[in-house]
């Protein structure tokens, strides 16, 4: 059972959130927060999995909560709910150290999904919103390719769709080259990073400031 707080100062907002959470049975509603603060209070009492987060609170926002709880010992995904599409503002909820970004217009087809791939120590972003993170077309020096150099550009491409959680497939897709050769990258990956699972990659890359 996946434990979820929800933290909204919008009372309607909060309605459909917890409709949402209470018709999936492998999730258990464990409070709800009206601000930032609150939020923060009723994570050390009911101790969730998932903060399903409004970024924008009366008194702490979603970005201030996020760093806030970065700097205590909780074992807490934090997801982002948001109207904004925009990608310094996405940039900036993935330093802070979210695990996600949902947009509120589609959090009622997105929201369990999301939650549960955050769980399984993915990063989740609406896929509206994975190709601002990537500029194939970028003429100014790479700071990843500074930061990464090992890799290849072509390794570093890769890397940065694991991070958005593209499949293999997708990967292949996105890229124009086959699986196998995506599956050739990824293990290229593991050799040159010493990094053997998923969630370590991700990590990885954001401690790297590949999402930066």
């Amino acid at each position: 059972m996946i434990k979820v707080l929800i933290a909204d100062d919008h009372a309607i907002v909060r309605g459909g959130l917890r409709a949402l959470i209470i018709s999936d049975p492998s999730l258990e509603l464990v409070g709800e927060a009206t601000g930032g603060y609150e939020a923060i209070e009723l994570i050390e009492k009911t101790n969730p999995d998932i903060l399903v987060l409004d970024i924008s609170m009366p008194d702490l926002d979603g970005i201030g909560v996020t760093k806030i709880l970065q700097t205590k010992n909780y074992d807490i995904r934090i997801l982002i709910l948001t109207i904004h599409e925009d990608k310094s503002l996405l940039r900036e909820v993935l330093k802070s150290g979210a695990s996600g970004y949902v947009l509120k217009r589609v959090a009622e087809k997105e929201l369990i999904s999301a939650i549960k791939i955050v769980m399984r120590g993915d990063m989740y972003i609406d896929p509206s919103m994975q190709h601002t993170l990537i500029d194939n077309n970028e003429k100014t020096t790479d700071p990843i390719q500074e930061t990464l150099e090992p890799l290849t550009p072509r390794e570093i491409d890769v890397l940065k769709l694991i991070v958005l959680g593209y499949t293999n497939r997708q990967i292949g897709e996105e890229l124009h080259i086959s699986v196998r050769t995506v599956e050739g990258h990824r293990a290229n990956l593991s050799e040159k990073l010493g990094i053997k699972s998923r969630v370590e990659l991700v990590r990885y890359a954001r401690d790297n400031r590949l999402i930066e």
